[in-house]
């Protein structure tokens, strides 16, 4: 079934090339495209089709990212509460039902920033009280989430610091069981092979590139200045997976080789321990525009 949403194509590429680009199939260091080639030639008993060229077939498109395009634009600069725009709502779930996120650590942490020679309790190393609830990438001011990160030093570098500062940095446990979307890399999540025909298949292929530009909407660096503004559409999303019945959502951090997790509700993790931690080094990279 999966074969089937290819089809031949002079100008295309093999479908091994396909399939580690599409599903990240043969995705071992060690399996390069020849060997890759060799074992699909024997799971499929053919050992012509490796070698032709193929494309996916025009017969899969997907709405949803032109849908979501429009439906960020209108609620930066048009509508905010009632909308013109719509997405599919209910194909939108059947997706995020692919991207569960695996048994995810239990130990995470949380940093600020401190501002005098006293460090801060374990009370008040969570999620801020509501009323002092700003905007977040994933929560709207007022309603407060729990940002980890998986690492000590992921969650020192989101709250941004300065070289010579000392950061407060605590262990959370996150209780379980946990049920979270991942939207780190979906093509790393999503499976062909849990679906029931070769329409679904490449339905779910054309949908791919929507459930990754979400993903880039929570890990998208966004200005202090302009994240009242900017943060809306990762807001909205976050809303809808809650609304949803998850507990979170893991994504990418944009400064840092680790992973963060908005906890909807602060109370699924549990204070463990705080340590400070010295700034020693802040590293930046620029480009010219």
């Amino acid at each position: 079934m999966l074969v089937n949403v290819y089809e031949p194509n002079a100008e295309g590429k093999s479908l091994v090339e396909w399939m580690k680009a599409d599903w990240r199939l043969f995705s071992h260091p060690r399996l390069d495209v020849a060997n890759a080639k060799a074992l699909l030639c024997e799971i499929l008993d053919d050992g012509e089709i490796v070698r032709k060229p193929f494309s996916p077939s025009a017969a899969y498109k997907s709405e949803g990212l032109v849908r979501w395009e429009t439906l960020r634009d209108e609620l930066l600069y048009k509508n905010r509460y009632f909308l013109d725009e719509a997405l599919d709502t209910n194909r939108l779930r059947e997706l995020l039902s692919h991207l569960l996120a695996d048994p995810l650590p239990e130990v995470w942490y949380r940093a600020r920033i401190m501002t005098s020679d006293t460090p801060y309790p374990l009370g008040e190393m969570g999620a801020p009280p509501k009323q002092y609830a700003t905007h977040g990438r994933a929560n709207p001011v007022g309603i407060p989430y729990l940002y980890l990160g998986s690492l000590p030093e992921t969650a020192a570098a989101e709250v941004r610091p300065h070289t010579g500062e000392v950061a407060c940095v605590a262990e959370f446990q996150v209780l379980q069981p946990l049920v979270a979307v991942d939207l780190r890399d979906p093509r790393k999540l999503v499976s062909p092979f849990v679906l029931g025909d070769a329409g679904a298949i490449g339905q779910l292929r054309a949908d791919i590139p929507f459930l990754e530009k979400l993903g880039e909407e929570l890990t998208r660096p966004v200005l202090p200045r302009s994240a009242a503004i900017d943060y809306i559409p990762s807001q909205y999303l976050c809303e809808f997976i809650k609304k949803s019945g998850y507990d979170g959502v893991a994504f990418r951090s944009s400064v840092s080789s680790g992973m963060n997790l908005a906890l909807f509700s602060p109370a699924k993790a549990k204070g463990i321990s705080v340590r400070r931690y010295n700034i020693n080094r802040v590293s930046v990279d620029v480009a010219p525009v």
